[in-house]
């Protein structure tokens, strides 16, 4: 039996599927396609998706595939000044094709040990209070400790669990493709800015060949929207829109979408979950949908893995729907708003011209566009310091910086009194002691996912945050400084740099890449040039 069983090996799959190997989970994901997709709708990862995967280590990979933009224009288009100081190092949109994500994410999945088929159509599940069974279009059947839907927004796991998926149908199609073209760009630029005066849903995107990613409105909706449209309709509904067809041959791939809304009722039943587009889908407005599912997985992971390897308090797993399901359902409401603000509509124009000047308040414009990036989420993991609940930005220590110590996906204290102790967690938890660290709060109890679970100086309250979310103590808690000497070979450790990782006999075992099992943490990381103090403000947001 496996721990574990992925259904579906796109984004949210995959990376799933890497969070669960951090830990030691032995993972199947089972993925419908025989090969990888040629093409993606997603082109861009957002802010906290940056985050999350330089908390993993892994960001680079992608930055130095993609192309940074700001991140004006991305409510509903309108244009406005990106805010001063967002929350976040990663103050930017990630132009990346999803192809290159895909790829990325799926090698990154594979160097962890998890193991990924292809050509393996699910048609039927049954579980039991033991497991998940799954049965394949070829009667084979794989089972599982639980099982996790990421199979898209015509999800056959969530069909077959009996889930409802209520929302609105589609009211337009627009079509989405990559093909050559004739026309100088100098003049698709010209013709393209001339048509979004009056048609936001149009849109040209030059590739790195020269090639070029054209959006427009379809003629009407289509029948079955999994049946992409012919070039020749693409052409016309070009000239009808534009004038001119651009020139337009070769075309790579053609696809249709829709702007249908629905939210799954529910993300667990049992042993069964949802996750990604099978448990939410919405319109393309802000560029959110594969950023969510992104989220999604790495909110499940360690919560999934805890529970598989038995430490999960009560209730651990049934916090994945609680947190995720009203952040998807706000990502819902604000592409529903952005599409009623594109439309042509007089009474849409005149709010979106009243919407344009609020924006150019910071507030207000800050207040949206943290909505779209998602660094504005804040868990509701009871009442305390503003930051609780929070995603918690990089933070400068003495010797290196914060996310470097969280690429293993565990928890971590990062401490400023040195008189904290997580000595009852350090199987899951690690313990930074940085009292030069440039967080403005005495201590922080980060999860996994980077969200703030705990902020302050008591000792009695750390003790209960981190029972609630990492489980009973192996053994009985004390201070930092009580371990009476050397710790034995493989135990806790305290540096003066901060670091409580693990001892190690062979200086070398610290450049060595740490695999899903291994038992060595973060030592030494690379220096960081001095940077501001961050305080948090009365909503936890960091302000330099």
């Amino acid at each position: 039996m496996r721990d574990v069983i992925v259904v579906g090996g796109g984004p949210t799959g995959v990376m799933l599927a890497t969070e669960l190997r951090l830990h030691g989970v032995d993972v199947l994901v089972l993925e419908r396609a025989t090969e990888p997709t040629s093409h993606g709708r997603g082109g861009g990862l957002h802010a906290r998706s940056l985050e999350v995967l330089d908390q993993r280590g892994v960001v680079d990979r992608f930055l130095a595939l993609g192309q940074r933009y700001p991140l004006d224009g991305f409510f509903a288009g309108i244009a406005a000044a990106q805010p001063e100081d967002l929350d976040s190092d990663h103050p930017y949109v990630l132009a990346i094709p999803q192809t290159i994500t895909d790829r990325l994410l799926t090698e990154r999945a594979a160097e962890l040990g998890a193991e990924i088929r292809r050509g393996c159509a699910v048609v039927g599940l049954a579980q039991d209070d033991d497991g998940v069974t799954a049965t394949l279009a070829d009667g084979t059947e794989h089972r599982g400790r639980y099982l996790v839907g990421c199979d898209g927004g015509r999800s056959t796991v969530r069909t077959l669990l009996g889930v409802g998926f209520p929302g609105e149908p589609t009211r337009v199609d627009t079509l989405l493709g990559e093909m050559e073209v004739s026309e100088a760009p100098e003049t698709i630029d010209a013709v393209v800015a001339e048509v979004r005066t009056t048609q936001l849903r149009f849109g040209a995107a030059r590739l790195e060949d020269g090639a070029y990613r054209l959006v427009v409105p379809a003629e009407g909706l289509a029948g079955d929207r999994g049946v992409p449209p012919t070039f020749e309709e693409f052409r016309a509904q070009l000239r009808e829109h534009a004038g001119t067809d651009f020139g337009v041959h070769a075309p790579r791939w053609l696809s249709r979408f829709g702007d249908a809304t629905r939210l799954a009722e529910r993300y667990r039943v049992g042993r069964v979950l949802l996750a990604g587009d099978a448990a939410h889908i919405h319109p393309p407005p802000g560029g959110q949908g594969l950023n969510l599912g992104l989220q999604d997985a790495v909110n499940l992971g360690w919560k999934l893995a805890a529970a598989v390897d038995g430490w999960a308090p009560d209730g651990l797993l049934d916090t994945y729907e609680s947190e995720r399901r009203p952040v998807a359902a706000s990502v819902l409401d604000n592409t529903r708003a952005q599409i009623e603000l594109m439309s042509l509509d007089p009474g849409p124009q005149a709010v979106r011209r009243l919407l344009a000047e609020l924006m150019e308040i910071d507030g207000v414009g800050r207040h949206l566009l943290e909505k779209v990036t998602a660094i504005g989420v804040r868990y509701h993991l009871g009442d305390g310091h503003p930051l609780v609940g929070r995603h918690l930005r990089d933070v400068p220590l003495a010797h290196g910086r914060l996310y470097d110590l969280m690429h293993g996906g565990r928890g971590l204290l990062l401490d400023r009194t040195g008189e904290l102790s997580v000595s009852g967690w350090l199987d899951r938890v690690d313990h930074v002691v940085d009292v030069d660290s440039e967080a403005d709060v005495p201590a922080a109890l980060v999860r996994p996912d980077g969200h703030v679970a705990w902020a302050g100086s008591d000792e009695a309250e750390l003790g209960d945050r981190l029972r609630e979310w990492f489980g009973a103590p192996t053994h009985r808690a004390g201070g930092v400084n009580d371990s009476g000497g050397a710790p034995p070979r493989g135990a806790p450790r305290v540096s003066r740099s901060g670091v409580v990782g693990w001892s190690r006999t062979d200086p070398a075992v610290e450049e060595e890449p740490r695999g899903p099992d291994a038992t060595d943490r973060p030592g030494p990381v690379r220096p960081a040039a001095p940077r501001p103090v961050l305080h948090p403000d009365e909503h936890g947001r960091h302000r330099r």
